[in-house]
């Protein structure tokens, strides 16, 4: 296991390393992609359907390929050159890109159609984001890891506030337009992560096995810190995710439009964004386990506020408050999950929480689909956020070590 007893970079010179710089150019660059796609797809699923279920399942097309290709990704990343990897599977997002701009330019885009692209999409990401978080460690100086860390997802929720309201801008030109630029800023990530240099790492030369393949779970179990801290923002999300109901909430609750979808689904960036800002500066120091918890029980509350809302000023504070508390639990689960974890294993733990990330985000997005189209959206969220509530309070007893965690590095 690595050690991080040098002393942190100041936040300018670790801006100024090459590889750092690189990396932060890549993941700015499929993240905005990501996040573009997400808004045009959901509104236009919702403009041919006029159904949460139909919202629901996104989700589940989403997870279902991701689930069966975690461990094989996970593997990956420890096997193969980790930039080699991130780089394919940015191409081929890219060319699903492409296919839902072609279809939506001749009219002739399907509900089959954009479940399939989003399928391959989640397919590409599965393996995309366990190299990616796996190769941050390689490209920042020792001791340096929390603040990167923080960085790296101030760069992500930069992304997620740009990419909404521009996905929502675009879509009102031309529903093909959005995907187009989608298509381009993958290109662009993938250029960029293909001029990363990193130190050569020592990969195993001896064929794969199960056992190999599988090892990342196992010591997961094996680290109740680890394993508590994933499983806390799987249950969690899982039952506070709100965001695939946002459509629903902008055209029948709000009454907004493309570019009040394109707002909502910034609001919690902007707050993740501002949040990280105070992170890189003043990084945890103390009780970072119970802080974690705290951020929790904070996303469940601001997820009821959002849920009860009627006017769309209080709607956007809500998912500002819900994206800062989220961002406070996402810097320290990372940083802690790298940290515990040797580099030989960083691809296959990653793998793993990738697996519950994407358990928590797009199986709540199905769930939330699902009770909306039983009880109506706004019960859904509401009871997804006393639910997360629930469980950081039951998460606190069943791991009370995670709770008393007190420093990262």
């Amino acid at each position: 296991m690595e050690t991080n007893s040098a002393a942190p970079y100041r936040l300018a010179e670790l801006l100024r390393h090459r590889a750092f710089a690189l990396f932060l150019l890549t993941r700015i660059c499929s993240s905005a992609a990501y996040q573009i796609g997400a808004v045009a797809v959901g509104w236009q699923l919702y403009a041919l359907t006029r159904s949460a279920f139909e919202l629901g399942l996104l989700g589940l097309a989403q997870f279902i390929p991701a689930a069966g290709l975690t461990f094989f990704a996970g593997h990956a990343a420890d096997r193969y050159r980790r930039q080699s990897v991130v780089r394919l599977c940015q191409l081929t997002q890219g060319l699903a890109a492409l296919g839902l701009a072609t279809g939506s330019f001749a009219g002739r885009l399907t509900p089959a159609m954009i479940f399939g692209a989003v399928a391959l999409i989640a397919a590409a990401r599965a393996f995309e984001s366990p190299a990616s978080g796996a190769l941050l460690p390689a490209t920042v100086p020792a001791g340096s890891l929390q603040k990167a860390t923080a960085i790296s997802s101030s760069m992500f929720q930069m992304a997620t506030i740009i990419g909404p309201a521009l996905g929502g801008l675009l879509y009102a030109l031309n529903p093909g337009v959005p995907y187009g630029v989608m298509a381009v800023s993958l290109l662009g990530g993938a250029l960029a992560t293909g001029m990363i240099k990193t130190a050569a790492r020592v990969v195993p030369s001896t064929p794969p096995t199960l056992q190999a393949l599988f090892a990342g779970v196992g010591f997961v179990r094996a680290n109740q810190a680890i394993l508590g801290t994933i499983s806390l923002d799987l249950f969690a999300v899982l039952l506070g995710g709100a965001t695939a109901l946002l459509p629903v909430y902008a055209h029948d609750i709000l009454h907004t439009g493309p570019w009040g979808l394109g707002l909502l689904r910034g609001a919690p960036a902007l707050g993740a964004l501002l949040t990280t800002a105070l992170v890189t500066r003043a990084p945890f120091e103390r009780r970072v386990g119970l802080r974690m918890f705290q951020a929790v029980i904070g996303f469940g509350a601001a997820t009821l506020v959002f849920g009860l809302s009627r006017e769309i000023w209080l709607s956007v504070a809500a998912l500002f408050a819900l994206g800062a508390a989220d961002m406070i639990s996402v810097v320290i689960r990372l940083s802690l999950v790298q940290l515990r974890t040797p580099d030989e294993m960083r691809g296959r733990v990653g793998a793993v929480n990738y697996l519950f990330i994407n358990a928590s985000n797009q199986l709540g997005e199905f769930e939330s689909g699902m009770t909306a189209a039983l009880f109506g959206a706004v019960p859904a969220v509401v009871i997804g956020g006393l639910g997360t509530i629930a469980v950081a309070l039951l998460w606190m007893r069943l791991f009370p070590g995670l709770k008393n965690v007190e420093k990262l590095e």
